[in-house]
């Protein structure tokens, strides 16, 4: 069985070595499995969230799609693509956000956490939150659910709105569904073993901490990050503790094991900590040289990344358009035309296939069931004192003319001149009982040839 999994990454900033081991390339890594069938995209929508500098966002776009394929994306094995060349994202969000529920969309820990750090400023609760933000999982739902992933890999921060993709996911096929599931219902994936990389500082590296190595500048500014990694006090010739050592683990996340326990070992016998880092800059530059150069030689050719993605585009579009129109059929924007010819058709075949049986009861009155092609009642009559009477009412509703019918329940009844006629059965629910009543009205509609 393939398994869909999709990616996005936020184009508000330059990647850093922390980005590359946390998510770049685990998911180059998994795009390589032979039942994987992989999306990952730019997410430039959500970045207008974050983000008011139009030069930084394009600046960004740039930089993150130049690092996946330096960084060995196949692009002729995933489909990898801008969220913004993909009109069909925005509106699906549209349709979601009408059955996304308001409460769910309060509970967002973003939200929340910008509704909290107004409120103990003493602001407004809702001071600068925009509704790109309030609605930023509704446009996740999208991103997940035009593609129907199965898995999302997401930080633990990012639980969240994997769940609430399935809730709003949910709600819409059982509103519009009928049976049919549109949306599959994704999973959040969490690689345990994923690297979360310290920064210069110990604290996880973020662009927000300003702890970051870059992952694609010149040798000399790695060089010169590296170097301002800090360390305990202790001297060349002194025990160092690895599993407490911030540069330890940075190199452990790019070493292989011999290279891991060889770097212990020295630092348990003493190696300096300036000797320490010139021993992780060489392994750093020697694990992504040929990726930089070719970073460099992408960002220079800026004409070629937009046909790259275009060429995602286009693919990830095959699936999008015609899904969407699906959407849009199911929810009732529909083109006038088809509805017509669709609705000839169907009149056709229900007053074709539907059928009055009637029948003697055991006391001696006289009933009769209207059955739809398919074999459903739509209707079980009221008694009537002979069979001409009954005969009557059928005649009469075959002739067509407007129906009073009056739901109640979920059931409804149909009236004749004043009278209650007959009763369908107990439905489901109410939108079993709709379509029920929207059957009945084309079993009963005169055929026109």
């Amino acid at each position: 069985m393939t398994t869909r999994i999709l990616t996005g990454i936020t184009t508000t900033g330059t990647p850093h070595l922390g980005n590359y081991a946390g998510a770049i390339r685990p998911a180059i890594v998994a795009s390589r499995q032979s039942d994987a069938d992989s999306f990952y995209f730019l997410a430039d929508y959500h970045a207008l969230i974050k983000c008011d500098d139009p030069l930084r966002i394009q600046r960004s776009r740039l930089e993150i799609a130049a690092t996946w394929l330096a960084a060995g994306l196949d692009v002729e094995r995933v489909t990898f693509y801008r969220q913004s060349d993909i009109p069909e994202i925005p509106e699906l969000t549209w349709l979601l956000t009408c059955v996304a529920a308001k409460g769910l969309l309060n509970r967002a820990h973003a939200y929340k956490a910008s509704v909290d750090k107004n409120v103990d400023a003493g602001e407004d609760p809702d001071a600068g939150i925009t509704m790109g933000l309030f609605s930023y999982p509704v446009l996740m739902a999208a991103d997940i659910l035009m593609f129907n992933a199965h898995q999302v890999p997401v930080g633990r921060d990012q639980i969240q709105h994997v769940e609430m993709a399935r809730d709003i996911g949910q709600r819409f096929n059982h509103l519009f569904g009928k049976g049919k599931e549109f949306f599959v219902m994704p999973e959040a994936l969490i690689e345990e073993s994923v690297a979360t990389l310290p920064g210069l500082d110990g604290r996880k590296m973020s662009k927000s901490y300003d702890n970051t190595i870059p992952l694609f500048s010149s040798a000399k500014e790695m060089k010169d990050a590296i170097s301002r990694i800090v360390t305990d006090s202790r001297l060349p010739g002194e025990a160092k503790d690895p599993d407490n050592s911030h540069l330890f683990t940075l190199y452990q996340a790019f070493a292989t094991k011999e290279q891991s326990s060889e770097f212990r070992g020295d630092l348990v016998q003493g190696l300096g900590w300036g000797d320490a880092k010139h021993r992780l800059f060489q392994l750093l530059d020697s694990e992504l040289g040929e990726a930089r150069e070719n970073y460099h030689r992408l960002i220079e050719r800026p004409a070629d990344l937009e046909d790259i993605l275009q060429a995602g585009a286009q693919k990830a579009r095959r699936i999008a358009t015609p899904f969407l129109g699906e959407l849009r059929e199911a929810v009732g924007l529909r083109s006038f035309r088809t509805t017509t010819q669709t609705v000839a058709a169907t009149k056709k075949k229900a007053s074709k296939g539907a059928r009055f049986v009637s029948f003697r009861e055991d006391d001696g009155s006289f009933r009769f069931r209207l059955l739809a092609a398919d074999g459903e009642q739509l209707l079980l009559s009221r008694l009537f004192a002979d069979g001409k009477a009954a005969g009557a009412v059928t005649k009469q509703l075959q002739q067509g003319g407007e129906l009073d019918i009056r739901t109640e329940g979920d059931a409804f009844t149909v009236w004749l001149e004043g009278a209650c006629v007959a009763d369908s059965p107990a439905f489901a629910d109410a939108a079993a009982r709709d379509a029920a009543v929207e059957s009945l009205k084309l079993a009963l509609a005169p055929q026109q040839d």
